[in-house]
């Protein structure tokens, strides 16, 4: 029985996956050739269903369309952008759908320096042409300057570096949401203590210069010991099956479709 107070969410892998997916275009390595469906993986996105609460979609993938449907999403109460690379932001008209089925604009929080991309990315959203056509996209753009609030959800925002390039996770209540990040800074570390899950990318074995490695994101998890750690933007050489007998316990690959339940709040 949940004790009175107590938020909990149900969140969903909708995109596990690097910024080429899973299979790659043209590879035919044996993860891209793989009939396991865990080895298939999308642009890199989670939806959170807060119970009695607000539904959050974190970054609007290349592939939003293709997940919303295959999962099931038809709600969007909020939108969290980590950052402004291609394939966390590329899905971001088709908030028009969801701008439908919400009966109006849709909040969308990011960083001071995302949502100055943001606005040259998608100036016809924020600047809207004369002629719109089939419509565009209604977002109330917010920039985040420390925790904010999402209906009854908490939002801690957890600064990261990809490579040299400041970007957001986000922590709500006992589960936490970073990808992307090769450096978590000193000042990131307490704000990220007390898990009970964690999601972090794990690019594969070799070291990259703007993603945790496989070994490196272990390394995290060690450090902070989260109750579960779920590994995130994975590349295809990973294989799902084979990588997950190789982890410690309590830490294992996403895939798409991930769902679990966890407190926020």
């Amino acid at each position: 029985m949940l004790s009175f107070g107590v938020l909990q969410a149900q969140v969903t892998f909708l995109g596990s996956g690097t910024s080429h997916g899973v299979p790659m275009i043209g590879c035919t390595c044996d993860v891209c050739q793989s009939l396991d469906p865990r080895d298939r993986r999308m642009r890199p996105s989670v939806y959170l269903e807060v119970d009695g609460g607000p539904s959050v979609l974190i970054d609007t993938s290349t592939d939003l369309r293709q997940q919303a449907l295959a999962y099931g999403v038809q709600k969007v109460d909020a939108i969290l952008v980590t950052h402004s690379h291609a394939d966390h932001i590329m899905g971001m008209d088709e908030v028009r759908r969801f701008n439908v089925l919400n009966h109006g604009a849709i909040p969308l929080h990011a960083s001071a320096s995302t949502a100055k991309e943001l606005k040259r990315i998608f100036q016809y959203v924020f600047e809207p042409p004369s002629q719109t056509g089939g419509g565009i996209p209604q977002i109330d753009l917010h920039e985040v300057d420390g925790p904010f609030q999402v209906g009854a959800l908490t939002v801690q925002p957890v600064p990261l570096l990809h490579g040299t390039l400041p970007i957001l996770g986000f922590r709500f209540g006992k589960f936490a949401y970073l990808t992307d990040a090769s450096t978590i800074p000193d000042e990131a570390w307490p704000m990220l203590e007390g898990l009970d899950v964690l999601v972090l990318n794990a690019l594969r074995h070799r070291p990259h210069p703007t993603h945790f490695s496989l070994s490196g994101a272990a390394a995290v998890v060690e450090r902070l010991r989260p109750t579960r750690a779920f590994f995130t933007h994975v590349c295809h050489d990973l294989p799902h099956e084979v990588t997950n007998r190789s982890l410690p316990d309590g830490m294992a690959l996403a895939f798409d479709g991930l769902r679990f339940a966890v407190e926020v709040g």
